[in-house]
């Protein structure tokens, strides 16, 4: 693993320059609600609709042009939309208005090479430009070209960052939709981070919507109550069909529900010959989802422990956000303590506690429902950490050391601290 690692980081080292920001940039972090996500990623990764994402302002070209992106650690291109469209509500970048902007050429050392991470191999267009064109599990597409541009994010501006401008889209759903750009932060060798040759970021997700913080460089955790607590990031040394390389993987060991740990055998925990079952921390996905086994087993812990404190939802049939299947029915102003679920990780654990354990149902009076969902059910072969569960925490993705921190914060003070303005 270690010999993986310090091949990845000479990797970086050769493709792009490193980190050379005096401090670290600090950017305002919000959950917005997003009507329709389409990720380019591999069939290992999550691709279905949810309600927010993390988002954070950009400034795109020169002059540069603000765009609302999705900080998203499980995809790789960095992408703005570039072409306008009737459903999308946010503002689109134009880079017929750039001086900066420079399309590649499909011979060009971007397309043929550092490409290579990508999901689909980007092709040459009839101008013999690099194209690259996504299809997504939910039947959605994207495509257009991958040009240079430059990007600032506080006070750091970026010349020549590698992104995509994508000029044509269709989506599967008919809901307005208000993303038009994404980060893509994952550890393959065009994301953000890899390109800008950070050697950590961090963020602090608030749970209110416009009270969070992302922090690229080195910073030391703000407003947490408590010592970062570190897992390391785990690989595989050939590829495999089902295993996401580039990904933030840890390993996951096991799953306590109010002090008692679900009796499952440590097999089910461990990517299988294929790569299916590797764990996943993904800021572009919103809940946490697990292995049917897996999933099954703390489902019915769950339902035993609210037996008398709460009543399950009568729909048998009703699947939310179709992963999470069961809800319950509450008619209180404030949920009463529920029992807490703890994610065990090699070296550190992740408490999910109060109501980041239920999820209000936007279109169901009375209705919530639990927030771990089935993964089986999407279907991805993998377990997936979404960001609901990671509020009111201070997360730390320490590429130089192959590592992930983490520890309660205070995000609404983290960003106080941070953020001017």
């Amino acid at each position: 693993m270690k010999t993986l690692c310090s091949f990845f980081l000479l990797l970086l080292l050769f493709f792009f320059p490193t980190f050379t920001a005096s401090k670290p940039v600090v950017l305002p972090l919000q959950t917005m609600k997003i009507s329709s996500v389409q990720h380019t990623t591999p069939t290992s990764k999550l691709l279905f609709r949810y309600n927010y994402s993390l988002v954070v302002p950009l400034k795109v070209g020169t002059p540069p042009q603000q765009i609302n992106m999705v900080v998203d650690t499980g995809s790789e291109l960095t992408w703005v939309q570039c072409q306008p469209s009737p459903e999308l509500r946010g503002p689109i970048f134009n880079p017929s208005k750039s001086s900066s902007y420079h399309p590649l050429a499909c011979a060009s050392d971007v397309c043929a090479n550092k490409a290579r991470d990508l999901p689909s191999p980007p092709i040459c267009d009839s101008k013999k430009l690099c194209h690259f064109a996504q299809a997504y599990a939910d039947g959605s597409t994207s495509e257009g070209t991958i040009a240079t541009e430059t990007v600032s994010l506080g006070d750091l501006t970026l010349p020549s960052l590698v992104i995509g401008c994508t000029t044509s889209s269709y989506s599967s759903t008919k809901d307005d939709q208000t993303m038009t750009g994404l980060i893509g932060m994952n550890r393959g060798a065009l994301s953000f981070v890899s390109q800008v040759g950070s050697p950590r970021f961090s963020y602090c997700i608030s749970d209110t919507s416009s009270s969070g913080v992302l922090v690229i460089g080195e910073s030391d955790p703000v407003s947490a109550s408590a010592a970062l607590t570190y897992t390391p990031f785990v690989g595989v040394s050939m590829p495999l069909p089902y295993f996401d390389r580039v990904a933030y993987s840890v390993q996951l060991v096991g799953v306590r529900v109010a002090g008692k740990v679900l009796p499952l055998p440590k097999t089910v925990f461990v990517p299988d010959h294929t790569g299916a079952g590797q764990t996943m921390v993904d800021s572009g996905t919103q809940f946490t989802l697990l292995l049917g086994s897996v999933y099954t087993a703390l489902k019915n812990e769950y339902l035993q422990r609210t037996r008398g404190l709460l009543r399950v939802y009568e729909d048998k049939n009703y699947i939310f956000q179709g992963a999470h299947d069961l809800c319950y029915r509450w008619s209180g102003r404030v949920l009463p303590a529920l029992p807490p679920v703890v994610l065990m990780f090699n070296g550190a654990e992740m408490a999910v506690t109060g109501e980041r354990l239920l999820y209000k149902v936007p279109d169901r009076a009375g209705v919530y429902c639990f927030t771990f969902g089935n993964s089986d059910l999407v279907p991805v072969e993998a377990y997936i950490i979404g960001h609901h569960h990671q509020q009111n925490m201070w997360v730390e993705y320490d590429i130089e050391r192959s590592r992930l921190g983490f520890a309660p914060a205070r995000c609404d003070l983290a960003r106080q601290r941070l953020v001017r303005g």
